[in-house]
């Protein structure tokens, strides 16, 4: 997809939740991106369609090892949701408004919240691999925007401010669950950078100065445009990989998997128990 008309892009989105809205009856509340450590929610939903990501117009399609390219839509704790099971990089070669455009289509179906997982790079040295991140905030250095071009009205505000862009409600209520359930849940700064290498030691360094405690190449662009569109934001990280550039050690494709996949029901069943208590 290139960078459409404020007109065209509006239709492309109506286009891909019109044929969405013919092959369902869930109307979704909320709007879930089952990236690197959520894919095991997948089988807690209560799926009633499943429609792979190349029937619906204009989607991309998922080219990432453990991203399966299917969007669901069913019932989750008693909430009606959509899910994308698996997401899109920039480093696949996809513009960000490509990367951002299903959030889009799942704000026009009705959803409202948006929860969104990923795996990171730790660079904060008081936390463990394995460890579940609270973001609080976010760094954008992917070097595009996904609200670049023209701006249509219906979708959202040309300047939305982004002092919240993670909601604090959400937040706090997310922080209950984990005490309640006994669940250790770090809060910080997440930084979105290009990829697909890992960083280098000066970069970790530069990383961690300007302020950030994990690192990934995902989920700042669907929160830009969830924010455009009047959505609330949850997101959370698994610390996958130590990026502590004094102690830095090479990291793998599998091990970042591995440990994604150990830390994955602590965050099913925090986001499970979140999507419940739901107002």
């Amino acid at each position: 997809m290139d960078r459409p008309s404020a007109r065209d892009l509006l239709g492309r989105v109506r286009a891909a939740s019109q044929l969405i809205r013919g092959r369902t009856s869930i109307e979704p509340r909320v709007a879930i991106i089952l990236g690197t450590g959520l894919g095991a929610l997948a089988e807690e939903i209560e799926t009633e369609t499943t429609i792979p990501y190349g029937e619906i117009p204009d989607f991309p399609v998922s080219t990432v090892e453990s991203h399966s390219g299917r969007l669901l839509l069913g019932q989750l704790s008693g909430q009606q949701v959509v899910a994308m099971q698996g997401r899109f990089h920039r480093y696949e070669g996809y513009t960000l408004q490509q990367v951002a455009f299903p959030v889009r289509v799942m704000r026009d179906l009705g959803a409202q919240v948006l929860v969104v997982s990923n795996a990171c790079g730790g660079m904060n040295p008081m936390w463990d691999l394995g460890d579940l991140m609270l973001i609080a905030d976010h760094i954008n250095l992917l070097g595009d925007n996904p609200l670049i071009g023209p701006n249509p009205d219906e979708l959202g505000p040309r300047f939305p401010d982004m002092s919240e862009p993670y909601d604090l409600g959400l937040q706090r209520l997310a922080l209950d669950v984990a005490r309640d359930e006994k669940i250790t849940l770090r809060r910080g700064v997440y930084v979105a950078v290009s990829g697909p290498n890992l960083e280098t030691r000066a970069e970790y360094r530069f990383l961690r100065r300007i302020g950030a405690d994990v690192v990934g190449m995902s989920t700042v662009p669907e929160v830009i445009v969830a924010l455009h569109g009047g959505m609330r934001v949850l997101g959370i990280s698994i610390i996958t990989d130590s990026c502590l550039p004094d102690a830095l050690k090479p990291a793998s494709v599998e091990e970042i998997i591995k440990v994604a996949g150990e830390a994955e029901p602590r965050l099913t069943l925090l986001i499970k128990n979140v999507v419940a208590r739901l107002d």
